[in-house]
């Protein structure tokens, strides 16, 4: 694991987490409806299950590069086909209506509903197949695997818990709501300058 390599891991996954979504609405709402402890709960259970299926993929491509090459090829460009979509849907991002969530304000709920969001969503294993199939290669050890998938739990884990902790207030979703569409549009920006910077790379061989 190059340095280069980790911090490209370590900004699609963060541009990945603060990007709004289903998930940023659910930790907003119970840290709103249930408090602090509730949005912490939701942090923490969201976490878990992003670390899931961040284990997952990175493990299962291992086989696909030992079985095939030619896959692992196209798994590499869809992968970066697929950022490139992420990017291009955020840069073209309009605003819309939020839907609310309705649900009593328990910790049971805040901890079923994290975990679920993320456990439950496919689009979650194919960005993390899309992301470690621009990092992983048959010389990466078990060790580097591990701190791949590790480091998206933990990015992950820690921006839902600072979203609860910093959004207890109100007055702080309000604000998100005028935002986010260009929170959206920046993230989208990125994601397609990465995605580029990765079929550059695909196509020197590296």
């Amino acid at each position: 694991m190059t340095l280069a390599t980790w911090l490209t891991v370590v900004t699609i996954c963060v541009l990945g987490a603060m990007s709004p979504g289903p998930s940023l609405a659910l930790v907003l709402k119970q840290t709103l409806s249930g408090g602090r402890r509730n949005g912490v709960i939701t942090a923490l259970s969201h976490g878990l299950g992003i670390g899931i299926y961040a284990f997952l993929s990175i493990l299962g491509l291992a086989a696909v590069i030992t079985a095939s090459p030619t896959a692992f090829a196209l798994l590499q460009w869809g992968g970066a086909g697929y950022l490139a979509w992420l990017g291009l849907k955020g840069l073209m991002a309009r605003p819309s209506n939020d839907e609310t969530l309705p649900e009593p304000p328990t910790t049971r709920s805040a901890a079923r509903d994290g975990f679920m969001i993320a456990f439950l969503n496919p689009k979650i294993a194919v960005f993390f197949l899309a992301l470690f199939s621009q990092v992983v290669g048959t010389d990466t050890t078990l060790l580097a695997k591990a701190g791949y998938a590790s480091t998206a739990l933990v990015i992950d884990t820690g921006w839902y818990l600072l979203v609860a902790w910093l959004f207890s207030s109100p007055r702080w979703l309000a604000a998100l709501q005028r935002r986010a569409v260009w929170f959206e549009r920046v993230f989208g920006a990125v994601l397609v300058g990465l995605a580029g910077r990765l079929v550059v790379g695909i196509v020197n061989g590296r």
